[in-house]
């Protein structure tokens, strides 16, 4: 896939030089796209000579991404900073309602200051002041990584690492279709800035916990394979999770366990990390499209990785999806006959 340099809009550009305060925020349960995208960025902004801090709420952060927050050593917002600050960037978030603030902060926010929104999923609502959405781009980061060029802020070897872990993860290792030619280039100039590929490798594929293995081993037992291979779900209960140790922050790319397995177009994975709450993260392979999927249960996302929530436990949501997945499965099959 070819990729042309992202170049991010003036007004942005300008906006965010403008504010000498301001806070970074992501979507809630972040990945290391969103958590290096935010922090590369709050990096990015200090070494101009801002004062930028990022918003992650306590049990934002699952075990395996909690190092780079540790790595990138920003200030984090408090819940008296957000009346102080003279705007707001959004990264990798589709929506208003998916930003991970604080609890009793949400409602009001953003109390008529101006956002910044910088992300690359095609569902996205611009709902930003400044909106810089490419849906071309296959992480945030990359968009980051383009943004800091345009500013002609500093990336050290530290900012580097961020944003090298989300354009690694989110393109499972520079292997999905999404992958282009511009994030290649990044990621070269990145490691050359100082991004230690060895280090985010194990960090981010080989020093999973026993409590992550353990829940890993639960979506394995739990998947199953229906429509003659082509789609693949698996799921966890509340229960499931809990007794493996793990939290709503530790459900993450799990999905890639049924997607995993030949011939399947549509991967599923249902989760219960909290009661009554079922999470689903939709997998298309082969050029199949989940995000019209997702939409059709009120979620989001890309053409080929999206995701919902449904109020209610594991069952009904397998038994409301999976219908309406094998339908379209359906009908794709046919149509290509």
């Amino acid at each position: 896939m070819s990729g042309p340099d992202p170049s991010p809009p003036r007004e942005l550009v300008n906006a965010l030089v403008s504010w000498p305060r301001g806070i970074c925020i992501g979507h809630v349960t972040p990945d290391p796209d969103c958590v290096g995208a935010m922090l590369g960025l709050v990096r990015g902004l200090v070494g101009l000579g801002r004062c930028w801090t990022a918003c992650l709420p306590p049990g934002s952060l699952s075990a395996r991404n909690r190092f780079l927050a540790e790595m990138a050593d920003v200030t984090l917002a408090g819940d008296e900073d957000f009346a102080a600050v003279d705007g707001f960037a959004v990264v990798d978030t589709a929506r208003r309602s998916r930003c991970n603030l604080p609890l009793k902060l949400a409602d009001a926010w953003p109390a008529g200051k101006p956002v910044a929104g910088i992300d690359h999923h095609v569902s996205n609502t611009r709902f930003a002041t400044f909106n810089w959405v490419v849906d071309r781009a296959a992480s945030s980061c990359e968009l980051v990584y383009a943004l800091l060029r345009a500013l002609a802020a500093p990336i050290d070897a530290t900012t580097a690492n961020l944003l090298y872990a989300g354009m690694m993860t989110d393109t499972a290792g520079f292997s999905l279709p999404a992958t282009n030619s511009f994030a290649l280039r990044a990621a070269a100039d990145l490691v050359d800035a100082g991004a230690d590929v060895g280090m985010l490798g194990m960090r981010l594929n080989r020093t999973r916990s026993l409590h992550d293995f353990q829940l890993t081993r639960i979506i394995h037992d739990n998947t199953h394979v229906v429509a003659d291979g082509r789609i693949a779900y698996s799921y966890a209960t509340y229960d499931e999770i809990r007794g493996a140790g793990c939290g709503p922050e530790d459900i993450d790319d799990q999905v890639k366990i049924p997607r995993s397995l030949a011939g399947v177009r549509v991967a599923i994975l249902f989760t219960e990390a909290v009661v009554g709450e079922t999470r689903i993260n939709f997998r298309g392979e082969d050029g199949f499209n989940v995000l019209a999927l997702a939409e059709r249960f009120g979620g989001g996302g890309h053409e080929q990785a999206a995701g919902a929530r449904l109020r209610c436990g594991i069952q009904e949501a397998v038994d409301r999806v999976l219908p309406v997945v094998e339908s379209a499965v359906g009908a794709m099959a046919t149509s290509s006959c």
